[in-house]
């Protein structure tokens, strides 16, 4: 699992939260040819996706690959803002009117960004990994945020403990479903 190319830039668009109303964080990573948006859904505005992009001068169109860590509207609804985009999920890859199946498991998207499996919130919650300058990043739905200790929507909860721990074991740093980016530690729910 640590065998990432550490090449990635990543960098969190939009800071996510669950209380007084609900938004995903949505984060940008570029690797190579690769220009990834992870969990593009609910937020108050557009501008608040759409702006940070521009100021990386990353255009909607330039974006080539979407991750969904599942399938709530709250990390999906703003999809279609990139209209070049390949979709990843769980099980497929999806781009105009083709769906082309494949496992998330270990699926690479470059060198330095791969897909892997972690149930519990849903049954086909997955995580990004990115390997960056900084270490291993996480982009992941096993955490609503840093001191998440339960996860009230979960439906599997033993599931969602276990990912806990898979995440743990490459991560150097975490961002969470709903809140800032974190370095875990021992203090860390698992």
């Amino acid at each position: 699992m640590t065998d990432l190319t550490p090449s990635a830039v990543q960098t969190v668009l939009h800071e996510g939260y669950g209380s007084a109303g609900v938004a995903s964080t949505v984060s940008y990573v570029e690797d190579g040819d690769v220009r990834l948006v992870i969990d593009p859904g609910m937020v108050r505005s557009r501008s608040l996706i759409l702006d940070p992009l521009s100021a990386l001068g990353v255009a909607p169109d330039h974006i080539t690959d979407v991750v969904f860590s599942h399938h709530h509207p709250d990390h999906t609804l703003n999809a279609a803002l990139f209209p070049n985009a390949r979709f990843h999920d769980h099980w497929a890859i999806y781009r105009d009117d083709q769906w082309t199946w494949r496992d998330a498991e270990g699926y690479q998207l470059s060198p330095g960004i791969r897909l892997i499996r972690t149930p519990g919130h849903t049954h086909e919650d997955i995580t990004t990994l990115v390997g960056t300058p900084d270490g291993v990043v996480a982009y992941t739905h096993v955490w609503n945020n840093a001191t998440s200790h339960d996860d009230r929507h979960a439906v599997d909860m033993d599931a969602l403990h276990a990912a806990r721990e898979r995440v743990l074991a490459v991560a150097d740093i975490i961002v969470p479903g709903h809140g800032p980016a974190f370095i875990p530690g021992p203090e860390t729910p698992s």
